[in-house]
């Protein structure tokens, strides 16, 4: 009798532990989401990621037990609020921190090329965020701000060396600023809390991306360091006094992957940039950059973002990895929420609704208004407009990202054309030099499916097929690590290989550089002529295997 009360005992203890814990699968955010930032309000947690010269910018996660997250908007999403003109793809927006305090949200970032560091709040996340409130005092990059308990806040941010002189490169430092909430202003002057990273006389580079942590009396910093490649990690320092001197942690970093061996299977590298969180019962959570190559340093899911548990060790941060190996799976004391979880890796738009999905990104800023969910009921159409993804306009591109290493994409078109120049199709696309572009068009007056290659200002076409004149053409993109294919149909049933094994690392960070993951994109361009002439969209559909 004794030995079934035992094990009843267990067994409801194990079922009580399992109600109260959530498990969150690595990468939490697939696909470029970079740079994250997290806060709690109350029994609510919200994250926010770096869009650079995407727009809308800043997308907005909601989450009750920080396992699984739902995007509930994007903090910068009026043509008004964000000016994205004539910046190449890895500049505009980069390293938001998102914080709360006192009823309102904050969200401090850097404009690249345009304004530079700015502020942006709200009382009510359901209508949206103010303009951008500009910080000229900043002068850096990766501005976040902390509430210290006096009621005065501070931003921290990286900035120039002490007298702007660098002693080898990639000479960086973390300066503070008093800020006042209530002018939304900055009122005093820079001081240095960093100089360099963790160790000067190890000449770091580029330390950025700070946040300040208030616990047991201490002010934490922390802050990446490294480059945002394999050589990325986190590092933290400690002080009494939010001005300092800051200390140094003598076990630093507490976070990196660049020890360890590249080709390891199921490798996530880069890891950094990280945040932290406290739930309502005291535990600690991070949140961290990562990048998950399908060869050695190639990849092009571009940076995403993890989480991990964290402890309090003599009185300094671990994240707890489980060993040294970022982990695809951890246990977070969190109870899973109650909301039905989507499914991550299916992704279907038949385009019935009256707006875009939050998912949904434009290339910079569409001040014009040449796409409609209106023009025909269950399709997207799209205008044929000059514009091309080469240049650094906003052309007729509505991009979703690359979030498998093994995966597809697939859509179902209509486009009609008498002109060579007018093209219209799928586009998986890096940068303005580095893509391959799918598409419709006509050659010699007969209808073709053709896939072009960016070289350099020019794209190259690579394969073509005559197709019969029908109305309705059905394109794949098949991801599969270091290769796509790309497939057409006429009917959705039988498939056609245009072009297989083409190489992927063309697309990869490594080799088009930059700090943007890949896109699969619906364009249509007219190649820098005038156009009457639209494509319609009736679904657009993405699956990830891996």
């Amino acid at each position: 009798m004794r030995k079934v009360v035992i094990v009843l005992v267990l067994f409801y203890a194990n079922v009580i532990a399992a109600q109260n814990t959530a498990v969150v699968q690595n990468p939490i955010l697939k696909g470029f989401y970079p740079d994250p930032s997290i806060c709690r309000v109350g029994e609510d947690y919200y994250l926010v990621n770096s869009t650079f010269s995407y727009f809308p910018g800043l997308p907005i996660f909601h989450s009750k037990d920080l396992a699984h997250w739902e995007q509930i908007g994007n903090a910068m999403d009026r043509t008004t609020q964000l000016n994205l003109d004539g910046l190449g793809i890895s500049r505009g927006l980069f390293a938001p921190a998102i914080r709360y305090n006192n009823g309102t949200f904050y969200i401090t970032c850097t404009l690249i090329d345009n304004g530079n560091n700015f502020v942006i709040t709200t009382t009510d996340l359901s209508k949206g965020w103010s303009d951008p409130i500009w910080l000229p005092k900043v002068e850096g990059i990766d501005p976040s701000l902390f509430f210290d308990v006096t009621n005065r806040a501070y931003i921290i941010y990286n900035s120039d060396p002490p007298n702007k002189v660098s002693v080898y490169d990639g000479h960086r430092s973390i300066k503070i600023v008093e800020f006042d909430v209530t002018t939304n202003k900055v009122i005093s002057s820079p001081e240095i809390i960093v100089n360099g990273g963790s160790d000067i006389s190890q000449k770091p580079v580029w330390i950025e991306g700070p946040h300040i942590f208030k616990k047991d009396g201490f002010y934490y910093l922390i802050a990446a360091e490294g480059g945002t490649d394999v050589n990325h990690s986190e590092v933290v320092f400690r002080s009494k006094n939010v001005l300092g001197p800051y200390e140094s942690y003598s076990q630093n970093p507490i976070l990196t992957q660049r020890n360890l061996d590249t080709n390891r299977k199921d490798a996530i590298t880069s890891t950094g940039h990280a945040d932290f969180v406290e739930d309502a019962n005291g535990n600690w959570y991070a949140v961290f950059l990562g990048s998950r190559p399908y060869e050695a340093g190639f990849y092009n899911t571009g940076r995403e973002t993890f989480m991990a548990p964290m402890s309090w060790e003599m009185g300094w941060p671990k994240i707890n990895l489980e060993g040294e190996v970022v982990k695809k799976n951890y246990t977070l004391k969190t109870k899973p929420s109650a909301v039905a979880k989507s499914n991550r890796d299916l992704f279907v738009d038949e385009f019935n609704g009256t707006s875009l999905d939050y998912q949904w990104m434009f290339l910079r800023t569409p001040h014009d208004k040449w796409y409609s969910l209106d023009s025909k009921k269950g399709a997207i159409t799209l205008k044929t407009r000059p514009e091309t993804v080469s240049g650094t306009g906003n052309p007729s591109f509505i991009g979703f990202r690359q979030q498998h290493l093994i995966g597809e994409v697939s859509t179902e078109m209509e486009f009609s054309t008498k002109k060579e120049n007018e093209k219209s199709g799928l586009i998986v696309f890096q940068n303005e030099s580095h893509f391959y572009y799918f598409c419709q068009s006509v050659k010699n007056n007969k209808k073709v499916v053709q896939l072009y290659k960016s070289n350099g200002e020019v794209i190259d076409e690579i394969k073509s097929a005559t197709i019969e004149s029908k109305d309705k053409l059905f394109l794949k993109i098949v991801a599969n690590g270091p290769v796509y294919s790309f497939q057409y149909s006429l009917d959705n049933k039988k498939w056609n290989m245009l072009a297989d094994q083409m190489d992927a690392k063309f697309l990869s960070t490594q080799v088009a550089g930059g700090f943007v993951g890949a896109f699969y994109a619906m364009y249509t361009t007219s190649m820098g002529e005038k156009s009457t002439n639209q494509a319609q969209f009736s679904w657009f559909k993405n699956t990830n295997t891996k």
